[in-house]
């Protein structure tokens, strides 16, 4: 089995294209560079945010053969797998296994609202299809489906089922995962507006969103709060707060891409049937990320800090 260490920033990364609607392999890899050089743990591949519902199998191919030979190891890349069908599901995981994944984000049936049990057997049906690292995606209010803490009791028996994207949005479900199952899952907290919240109560890591355009201001904040600089972290996460803000809202790949563009780091190209932001929506926008960047912090030498001494964590 592979070895994920679920903990860190993981960026749930973009797909840049070309006006053709063609990837942009160049632009991919210079936001990887920037996410790396920032200090990320992990990368997340063909998320929501890196528009997958509209790649092909071949394209996602791809871009893991691609992001794995461009990280050169020096992270785990992790392929998202969001299928209607458990076939087509375990199709996906193979591919992921063959083309060099080291581990696997995986969500409920897509557009089926399964029950308790068939969404039990889904999740068991792919662990026991593949050696790869597990990482359940839990978003009941995007995707309908709530994985409980009763379902979370029967995967506990399966080895590779290792973490949880915690995108309930409901910060307590942080300590009732730690409260009935200690540690095991680690919990990566996946809603940027609640990060700081959740990683204060306990989350091993953030699957991240506006990494994408400010790669910097995420990792030092996760470093801060778990080095025990509190009212550090607090302060660049309350500037970030409003562009956090636009990971919630159902057009945020433009807006993140738009971001990731005027950071220097993407283009704003999308793949219909998402169009560009246009009129007063795009100045809305724009204007949230230009009034972050006339305003932005100087961040303290994150990578290199030394844990607070007034601070005890349990």
């Amino acid at each position: 089995m592979s070895i994920v260490n679920w903990k860190g920033v993981f960026p749930a990364v973009l797909t840049p294209f070309k006006k053709d609607e063609s990837i942009d392999f160049d632009v991919f890899k210079n936001n990887l560079d920037a996410q790396l050089e920032a200090g990320v743990d992990g990368i997340v591949l063909g998320g929501s945010l890196g528009e997958a519902s509209t790649l092909v199998n071949g394209e996602k191919n791809e871009l893991l053969v691609f992001t794995k030979e461009s990280v050169e190891g020096k992270v785990p890349v992790i392929m998202n797998v969001a299928e209607q069908t458990t076939r087509g599901a375990i199709t996906a995981i193979n591919d992921a296994e063959n083309h060099g994944a080291d581990g696997l984000m995986l969500l409920p049936p897509m557009r089926y609202n399964a029950d308790d049990n068939e969404t039990l057997e889904f999740f068991k049906t792919i662990a026991t299809n593949t050696s790869l690292p597990i990482m359940i995606y839990n978003n009941p209010v995007d995707y309908k489906i709530m994985v409980t803490l009763e379902l979370f009791d029967e995967l506990a028996a399966y080895p590779n089922i290792q973490a949880v994207k915690e995108s309930t949005r409901d910060v307590t479900n942080v300590t009732r995962m730690f409260n009935r199952f200690g540690d095991r899952f680690k919990i990566l907290t996946g809603v940027d507006p609640l990060a700081m919240e959740s990683l204060c109560m306990g989350a091993d890591g953030w699957v991240a969103g506006l990494v994408d355009a400010f790669p910097r201001e995420t990792v030092a904040i996760y470093r801060l709060v778990k080095a025990g600089y509190i009212q550090e972290a607090l302060k660049i996460y309350r500037w970030f707060m409003p562009l956090l803000e636009l990971d919630i809202h159902p057009k945020l790949v433009q807006y993140i891409k738009l971001a990731a563009t005027l950071t220097g780091i993407s283009t704003e190209e999308v793949r219909a049937p998402r169009l560009a932001l246009e009129g007063k929506e795009r100045a809305r926008v724009t204007s949230i990320i230009t009034e972050a960047l006339n305003n932005r912090p100087k961040l303290p030498d994150y990578l290199h800090l030394q844990p607070a001494e007034h601070v005890q964590w349990a």
